[in-house]
């Protein structure tokens, strides 16, 4: 029995996930490995080679460092869990206008819980991720905060991790840059690993190809959504669109020729309507998020000064988010943001902390 408890690794396969199960080894924790298998490709209809943390390769990947270690290692299909909490989630996002999150609908309801589960059954005190990011205890709760690497920092797919999940994590690569990591495993002899491409596309969509996995998903309703009206913020038609679950705020690309760019703006699914504009019409300086979690305090009654991010890779701005009640708060920027985007994720933070988050809604 290890003296500083047992540790469930959640193993993708990859450079990030191997080194932290041997960091945790080195550290003296007991381990056990275990690989998700989330989704198969083929089951989609795609074409594409499968690839990522759901491949046979990574599995094997996995494996072959938990037996070089010398812990158990297994897979967890979790396939059925996956389809109905966030592929379901995807198609319905698109559906209702809203551009889908699907990383943080998986991370929140289904690796950890998944991991959780899986933990006290196999007696773990901990679970452990590849996640850059860092965790503390402050005030009687447990702060997730971003790791050291900016570039590489994972925090903000975290918001929406409960109190009680939390204390169960840990984040071994939160205080280490990238560049360390594949130092490390270069010196641990993982030389496949480091020179293992990394995949950011969403991981049942590996051709990147949303539209046709839609397609296949919804044939006769997306069919029916061919021909809707591009308009004009000033109601006027200037074109037909090919349905509006292909487009989302902010993008400009595969609209009409309008002689200067114009960006979608707003996207109405009641009425088959995308609205289109000029640059400026993209910018706002007020939305509300729904399904609010909090992480650094209990609550956010009182105006509070953020830095707040509305996508993964936006470098944040500033702006004063107040909850109205336990789903819901408002948050006002400074300046006005552009594209902000219903279904996407806007996450709270103070100085490197998460204060918390919520998606963004159609107002």
């Amino acid at each position: 029995m290890s003296k500083n408890g047992k540790v469930l690794v959640a193993m993708s396969g990859g450079i990030d996930s191997s080194v932290a199960a041997v960091m945790l080894h080195e550290q003296g924790y007991e381990l056990v490995g275990i690989t998700m298998k989330t989704w198969d490709y083929a089951t989609a209809g795609g074409s594409k080679k499968e690839t990522g943390c759901c491949s046979l390769d990574s599995i094997n990947d996995a494996r072959e460092v938990a037996v070089r270690l010398g812990f158990p290692h297994y897979v967890l299909d979790i396939r059925e869990e996956f389809g109905e909490s966030v592929i379901d989630n995807f198609v319905e996002e698109y559906l209702a206008g809203r551009t889908p999150n699907p990383c943080i609908i998986c991370n929140t309801y289904i690796k950890w819980d998944a991991l959780l589960k899986r933990a006290k059954t196999l007696g773990c005190d901990y679970i452990a991720t590849g996640h850059y990011a860092n965790k503390r205890e402050e005030n009687g709760r447990l702060v997730v905060s971003k790791g050291i690497d900016h570039n590489k920092d994972q925090s903000y797919v975290l918001w929406g991790l409960p109190q009680s999940s939390l204390q169960k994590t840990i984040f071994p690569m939160g205080q280490f840059k990238k560049e360390t990591i594949r130092k490390m495993a270069k010196e641990m002899g993982f030389h496949n690993l480091v020179n293992k491409s990394e995949s950011y596309e969403i991981c049942f969509i590996p051709d990147n190809d949303y539209r046709s996995f839609l397609k296949r998903k919804k044939p006769e309703l997306i069919h029916q959504l061919e021909n809707g009206n591009f308009v004009l913020s000033n109601g006027k038609i200037v074109g037909k669109h090919e349905g509006y679950p292909f487009y989302t705020i902010g993008q400009r690309k595969g609209l009409i020729p309008m002689g200067e760019p114009y960006y979608v703006i707003d996207i109405q699914p009641n009425t088959n309507t995308v609205v289109i504009g000029k640059k400026e019409e993209l910018y706002q300086n007020y939305t509300k998020v729904r399904g609010l979690n909090l992480i650094k305090y209990d609550n956010l009654y009182e105006e509070t000064l953020t830095v707040t991010k509305i996508r993964y890779k936006h470098e944040g701005a500033s702006a004063s988010v107040k909850q109205l009640d336990e789903q819901h708060a408002e948050i006002i920027f400074h300046e006005k943001v552009e594209a902000i985007t219903p279904g996407q994720s806007a996450v709270f933070y103070e100085g490197d902390d998460v204060l918390g988050g919520g998606w963004i809604m159609k107002l």
